[in-house]
């Protein structure tokens, strides 16, 4: 009892360390006085920006370092990291000291690599102690990561709201005062035994009320960043959501009277396995050896009906003999056969699917995170400078939310069976939506904020899905390396989509120019008119390629939910 209780003070452990990390995300908050500081371009300022998610290529390294360090010594590298990073950039901007620009680079580079590492130290912890329900503890830990730019939002108006330096000093010292809490809960881990079933399923519903609870908490950031508030009141609205991640802590609780709630409360459910997983690393086991012993299975329009319990089930595939137009033929070109077969690197490339796959998160999330890395300069081109807080904690607050939702498939198994990429292709509509409105919306404050929910919720999605789609497509076992093939993508597109975005601004400061300090800075609708249409028309081939990969896939899914079915029924 006393090693369950520790998982889950690691997992809230876990969840803090999420919540606090996500620095990457403030950037626009103070990238517009970091420019005038260093009195750089546009466009030098787009290769800071790009720096910080070039780091993403090194998180390997953080791999390699556990394979000889202890984990709570990795997370305190990965501290160091961002404190030696952050602090000298503020000591930069503070005009405390003085540094070249490729330097300022160099450090960028590095924030963006302790990030890297504090995600794998959080993703270990998962995965070592919720191996049955590894897929719901990583989404939940995970979506905690979109909220960070909210909290250092109310954490710097708690103390100095017309500071923008100040995201700097709290982004160096706060991840490493949040790895010195942590620390005791992940000393202390549990070498735990393997859980009977009903283990399993109570811990399901525990994660159930989890995600209640980090609702709760989204909604809280995302009512509070319309309040105007002085630094007293924003000091109170801090210690709410300290409060809401605190809250959590109950659970230990929670699984002492996990008896008493089983009798009374859960007997009405019946969950087979971890009900709330769609598709289980067990499951995928079973599914490859049903998938072997049945040779050619679904090729000869066979149609599969089981009844149970008065539901019928029906998988259907007509008869590969007949006509097919072209289409049809590029949908069965190279398609997967079923899910979770190991891919290697060399294999992985060579797919398809893969490929559509990849185009589909490079023209979807990456843009949503270009975007709020652009997050400063727009709403300043517009005149509205102080409102840049209120947008990155909607963006945040909303990528939060997009996180969570990400779990919806898993958690809707037993009533709605969806392929996971097709979910993909739905979660990807809202950010075309949301730059077409923005080209055409001209200067309208609500058509931004509306915009930025949009794309914050499209892009937290893609980033927390992204993880599973990759185990299920292509191997669970091999989804290290595939997954972090697939993310070069961001260090990419923040190149590309930044480079693009200031190459037009800096294009029109002359015909609206402005002079802050000694930095020329561009003013109007015109500055961003461009982009949003060329982001908006990217972001539809994503869709495209995403539906296209949803047509390829659906079958492998269609056929692992009907062997899923078979294997409980007979």
């Amino acid at each position: 009892m006393a090693g369950q209780s520790r998982k889950w003070m690691i997992l809230v452990a876990t969840i803090w360390i999420q919540a606090f990390t996500g620095t990457n995300f403030d950037f626009s908050a103070y990238s517009s006085e970091l420019k005038t500081v260093l009195g750089v371009s546009q466009v030098q300022l787009n290769y800071l920006a790009t720096a910080s998610d070039l780091g993403k290529l090194f998180g390997w390294s953080s791999g390699l370092a556990l394979m000889y360090m202890p984990l709570w010594v990795v997370m305190f590298m990965s501290a160091f990291m961002g404190f030696f990073a952050y602090g000298l950039q503020w000591l930069v901007i503070r005009s405390i000291i003085t540094l070249p620009y490729f330097l300022v680079f160099l450090l960028c580079l590095l924030a963006g690599c302790s990030i890297c590492w504090f995600n794998t130290v959080c993703f270990v912890l998962c995965t070592q102690n919720f191996p049955a329900n590894r897929p719901l503890a990583i989404s939940l830990t995970v979506s905690f990561n979109g909220v960070s730019a909210a909290l250092y939002a109310l954490a710097a108006d708690a103390i100095n709201p017309s500071s923008d330096s100040l995201y700097l000093l709290l982004n160096a010292v706060i991840p490493l005062l949040t790895s010195i809490v942590a620390l005791p809960p992940i000393l202390r881990q549990p070498s735990l035994d393997p859980l009977p079933p009903d283990a399993v399923r109570r811990d399901s519903l525990i994660f159930l009320i989890l995600n209640f609870l980090a609702v709760l908490t989204g909604v809280y950031l995302l009512l509070i960043s319309s309040i105007s508030s002085n630094a007293t009141t924003s000091r109170l609205l801090f210690s709410g959501a300290i409060f809401l991640l605190v809250l959590p802590i109950c659970i230990p609780g929670v699984v002492y009277a996990k008896n008493w709630f089983w009798r009374t409360v859960n007997s009405s459910f019946r969950l087979d396995g971890s009900g709330f997983i769609l598709v289980d690393a067990d499951d995928l086991e079973l599914h490859k050896e049903l998938i072997t012993r049945s040779g050619s299975g679904y090729g000869n329009g066979i149609s599969d009906i089981i009844k149970s319990n008065g539901s019928t089930h029906e998988i259907v595939r007509y008869n590969s003999v007949e006509r097919e137009s072209c289409c049809e033929k590029l949908m069965g070109k190279d398609q997967l056969v079923m899910l979770g077969e190991e891919h290697r690197a060399r294999m992985l490339v060579r797919r398809l699917d893969f490929w559509l796959y990849y185009i589909a998160y490079f023209c979807g999330g990456t843009i949503g995170l270009v975007y709020s890395n652009n997050l400063g300069q727009i709403a300043q081109s517009l005149g509205n400078s102080s409102d840049t807080s209120a947008l990155i904690t909607i963006y945040s607050a909303f990528s939060y939310f997009g996180r969570l939702l990400s779990a919806a498939p898993d958690y809707m198994r037993a009533k709605v069976y969806f392929a996971r990429t097709g979910w993909l292709s739905i979660a990807l509509l809202p950010t075309p939506v949301a730059f077409f409105l923005l080209a055409a919306s001209g200067s309208s404050g609500s058509i931004l904020h509306a915009s930025t929910a949009l794309v914050g919720l499209s892009s937290g999605f893609i980033f927390a899905a992204a993880v599973s789609i990759t185990s299920e497509l292509f191997g669970p076992n091999s989804v290290g390396v595939n997954h972090n093939i697939l993310i070069t993508n961001i260090p990419i597109g923040s190149l590309v989509y930044g480079m693009l975005a200031a190459i037009i601004y800096d294009a029109n400061i002359g015909s609206s120019l402005r002079m802050v300090t000694d930095t020329a800075v561009c003013m109007g609708t015109r500055c961003y008119f461009l982009t949003f249409v060329l982001w908006g028309s990217l972001s539809v081939i994503g869709l495209v390629c995403s539906v296209l990969l949803f047509l390829r896939t659906r079958h492998a899914y269609d056929r692992f939910e009907h062997n899923r079915i078979s294997s409980q029924l007979y």
